[in-house]
């Protein structure tokens, strides 16, 4: 074996312990339960959705920036957003502002399928080419506005929001299933903010509140100069709870 394939069979050692040690110290040693969402945790390599440079930071538990000015949430947060949605392996899942794919992939190893919305068209693009080479053929990404979800693939029993609005977005609540959750951050970008789930009943929604956390706002729209188009991986921003 040479020198090349000797260190990167040390570097990939180096980095499943990172992530062994993220799993058991800062999601189930901080109260993450779900046995599904710890297993899938441990299942996506994270260091794929960081850029190179930040490949050694891949599991320290914080965001870490992207291109486009994003961010990916730190693990902690991901983790306790999914357990939110408490998904048993059949649900549909919609996730708005999809980033690196990060979340996307690691709630493609818990449901069934995903469709994820990301408003930046380069993002989506690196996103989609990192699920398929992750064989995650369950995940469809949309280049499109967030806060209108994506009713084409609609009822969903999830829906995962990476970013804060003063109120549940209308689109998204009405695209629930009967029972289904919506997990987003609630409040302003310089205010207090609470994650909160919004669950529905029959007649209506219960809000169920949660930790302070802190993320970048819902924007409308798409980025500046883009088209609205859509990219399946199956086929050829800062957040965080407050210290």
């Amino acid at each position: 074996m040479g020198l090349h394939g000797l260190f990167g069979q040390r570097l990939a050692g180096d980095l499943g312990r990172q992530r062994d040690y993220m799993v058991r110290h800062d999601l189930a040693g901080r109260g993450i339960r779900n046995p599904r969402v710890l297993e899938a945790m441990a299942r996506v390599p994270r260091e794929l959705f960081v850029p190179p440079e930040l490949v050694f930071e891949a599991y320290a538990d914080r965001a870490l920036p992207i291109a486009g000015g994003q961010t990916i949430s730190q693990p902690y947060m991901v983790a306790l957003m999914i357990e939110r949605l408490e998904l048993s392996g059949g649900e549909t899942v919609l996730e708005v502002g999809a980033g690196s794919g990060y979340a996307a992939a690691v709630l493609s190893r818990i449901c069934n399928w995903v469709v994820a919305i990301e408003r930046i068209s380069t993002l989506a693009e690196a996103a989609a080419g990192r699920l398929q080479g992750l064989g995650c053929a369950n995940v469809e990404i949309h280049i499109g506005d967030g806060r209108a979800g994506y009713p084409a693939g609609a009822p969903y029993e999830g829906i995962l929001v990476s970013a804060a609005a003063a109120a549940p977005p209308p689109a998204l609540l009405a695209q629930l299933a009967a029972g289904g959750r919506l997990v987003i951050p609630i409040g302003t970008e310089d205010g207090i903010q609470e994650l909160v789930c919004f669950r529905r009943r029959v007649g209506g929604t219960v809000a169920e509140p949660g930790l302070a956390c802190r993320f970048v706002p819902l924007v409308a729209g798409t980025a500046d100069g883009e088209e609205e188009g859509s990219n399946k991986s199956g086929d050829p921003e800062a957040s965080g709870p407050v210290p």
